[in-house]
């Protein structure tokens, strides 16, 4: 393992550049500084960072550098710091490589023994972590999940049984088909959805997921949505008027058992784990299963 102090490097410097989510307000001033003076500004859309830019006061040399281009971008960019340029790399709106291009560039300008600045900023997954009122530690932070809805609950399974609170994005015009899988997989948990966060029409529901949903279904959902989500309870039960309930007390044998099933597991994998969780023998459960099916 190689130490190495930020500025020891005959090469650039990559700074990672957090700026606002809304408010303009929010841009420290240690970002507007490294931003007036780098040689290269590398943003995610060039028109957005422009007005930004204009906003400071400030003229700077800007490359694109977004979803489509990135990994084209990356030698240019590599090659303009091993010349020794200064490079501030920016997205539209947060901290770079959260949920925004990023990753590939500050992995390889680490992997070339390049400095990487991080200049820290506004990030949307935080600041509704903190306001939420769920526990801000541990978190997880699973940002934009799969568009496809069988993908989607593919993915939010690997996270049912995780005790963090989760964090997600959603654009506004998936946030109900989103949060209706999420209810679906994970259950009926507490949770926080903030929109708009920094700006003039910030707004945050609180409540249980199905009580949100109900709200959501009474208006078009408007504007990027970041959500907090209270994780699985710890020894997978959860209090309901103080008694412990397990999470599949409402559904009846043949529904626990379709459950499963519905997330990939074979008829008899299936039985096998909702006799596991119930406590039950598993000829009871096939019993069950198939005399609940042939009503």
């Amino acid at each position: 393992m190689k130490r190495q102090k930020s500025f020891e490097s005959e090469g650039g410097v990559l700074y990672v550049v957090g700026t606002p989510i809304g408010n303009l307000g929010d841009l420290s001033e240690r970002a507007k500084q490294v931003l007036a003076e780098v040689d290269l500004i590398a943003c995610e859309d060039t028109r957005h960072t422009r007005k930004l830019l204009s906003h400071l006061g400030i003229s700077k040399a800007m490359i694109s550098y977004h979803e489509h281009n990135r990994l084209a971008r990356l030698s240019l960019l590599l090659g303009r710091l091993q010349e020794g340029k200064s490079i501030a790399l920016v997205s539209d709106a947060g901290m770079p490589g959260i949920s925004d291009p990023g990753e590939e560039l500050i992995h390889e300008a680490v992997q070339a023994g390049m400095p990487v600045i991080p200049v820290p900023g506004p990030n949307a997954a935080l600041s509704a972590l903190v306001a939420s009122g769920l526990p801000p530690q541990p978190f997880l932070f699973i940002g934009f999940l799969p568009r496809n809805s069988k993908e989607r609950m593919a993915e939010l399974d690997k996270w049912k049984e995780t005790p963090a609170t989760l964090v997600f994005y959603e654009a506004p015009h998936r946030i109900r088909p989103m949060l209706k899988d999420v209810m679906e997989v994970l259950g009926d948990r507490k949770v926080a959805l903030a929109r708009e966060l920094t700006k003039k029409h910030e707004e945050w529901m609180r409540d249980s997921l199905s009580a949100c949903l109900r709200l959501l279904e009474e208006e078009k959902p408007r504007g990027e949505w970041t959500v907090v989500m209270e994780g699985a309870p710890a020894d997978g039960n959860r209090a309901e008027n103080g008694r412990d309930v397990t999470w599949w007390q409402a559904l009846t044998v043949r529904e626990h058992v379709d459950w499963h099933i519905r997330r990939g597991k074979t008829k008899k994998e299936a039985i096998q784990a909702t006799a596991a969780e119930r406590s039950l023998p598993k000829r009871e459960v096939y019993n069950e299963y198939h005399r609940e099916t042939d009503q």
